[in-house]
């Protein structure tokens, strides 16, 4: 295996705290700094945060910006009227696979921030300078590596982010839900990736370290990849590369709701794909009935044919095997259907998603 080339600018603090580090996307990232269990239960009871630097913050800006990224995304961003507000949405291509899904905030018609994933970062970058050239957008793309991401999660999160960091606590107070605020050279952002509440800070690279030492000093957990992909899965979000990815249909992907259609005027990347091919999959929650381990790309079988896992793992909070699986549209909910496991059929049961939020089982 080859070794990881990048370092994030909280790598040294990892280290020093004894986190086991584990190549993602080419990055040196912690997976945990002693139990991941611990760490899964303390951002849902209390606070725990992430380092997650090695995503890519990209500004969007220039006087087509708002044009430009109505035909880019699949969903719309002329729903965003308040400053600061954000959506989740896919960018696809041609053949309407997700090249990337990602938040997108709204500063100004002519301002945004675009948040990618790290193991497409530069795809993405290069897709979307493609695009501007193609459509001769009159905007601009910087992509921020000058820039480090702390996401802070946990019904506590604002409560201990708040006393280490009174700066978060700006003119206009901490953002809304799925809105962000800049205070000086912060970005502060009301979002997450596990279920909880909780903010998602980009801070200049050279002050990392200092707010990543006094968000510990006041409580907050630090949490590696490993939690951070169990409180996903428990969430019901899906994870690029695992969940879809170029080949895979948003509609297919349980991603149907960021796909704007409403405006028929609107051409996007990728709309006529989704209107020729309708959606014949669904994505539900498994919850395994008998004794084992769920993982990705595991055959199940149903009644109305066969069909795939595309995550799985061991769910701290309802202490049983969770997991996506992707199913033909038919497939009902509560339906009891077999994973293949090793060459063996064991019974499992579909859910509807999400499994839990906001520190409370659904299923």
């Amino acid at each position: 295996m080859s070794t990881p080339s990048k370092h994030t600018p909280l790598h040294a603090s990892h280290v020093a705290a004894g986190a086991r580090m584990v190549d993602f996307a080419g990055w040196d990232m912690p997976v945990n700094y002693g139990s991941q269990i611990e760490e899964h239960h303390a951002v849902r009871h209390d606070a725990g945060m992430f380092d997650v630097s090695h995503m890519l913050s990209v500004d969007l800006s220039g006087p087509d910006a708002t044009t430009f990224l109505r035909g880019l995304l699949a969903n719309d961003v002329i729903k965003l009227v308040e400053p600061g507000k954000a959506i989740y949405s896919c960018m696809l291509n041609e053949q309407g696979g997700v090249i990337d899904d990602l938040i997108v905030y709204r500063f100004s018609v002519s301002d945004y921030r675009l948040v990618v994933n790290a193991g497409t970062a530069e795809k993405d970058v290069a897709w979307i300078r493609k695009r501007i050239a193609t459509t001769a957008a009159n905007v601009s793309l910087d992509g921020r590596r000058d820039l480090a991401m702390i996401a802070i999660q946990g019904p506590r999160a604002i409560e201990r982010a708040s006393a280490a960091m009174p700066e978060l606590v700006t003119a206009r107070g901490i953002p809304s839900s799925f809105t962000a605020v800049r205070a000086g050279d912060l970005l502060i952002a009301r979002t997450g990736y596990t279920g909880e509440d909780g903010l998602e800070i980009a801070v200049p690279a050279i002050r990392a370290e200092a707010m990543w030492n006094a968000l510990v000093a006041a409580g907050v957990k630090p949490c590696g990849l490993g939690a951070r992909d169990t409180l996903r899965l428990e969430a019901g979000m899906n994870l690029y590369g695992q969940d879809m990815d170029e080949t895979v249909s948003p509609l297919d992907a349980g991603l149907s709701w960021t796909v704007d259609l409403k405006d028929d005027n609107r051409d996007f990347v990728g709309r006529s794909a989704l209107e020729a091919k309708p959606a014949s999959n669904r994505l539900l929650g498994l919850i395994l009935e008998d004794k084992g381990v769920l993982r990705s790309h595991m055959k199940v079988f149903t009644s109305a044919g066969e069909g795939e896992t595309t995550s799985g793992s061991f769910s701290p909070t309802l202490e049983k095997s969770i997991g996506f699986v992707r199913v033909p549209l038919a497939t009902q909910v509560g339906e009891v259907i077999e994973v293949d496991i090793r060459g063996k059929r064991l019974k499992a049961r579909t859910v509807k998603l999400p499994f839990v939020r906001n520190g409370k089982p659904l299923v």
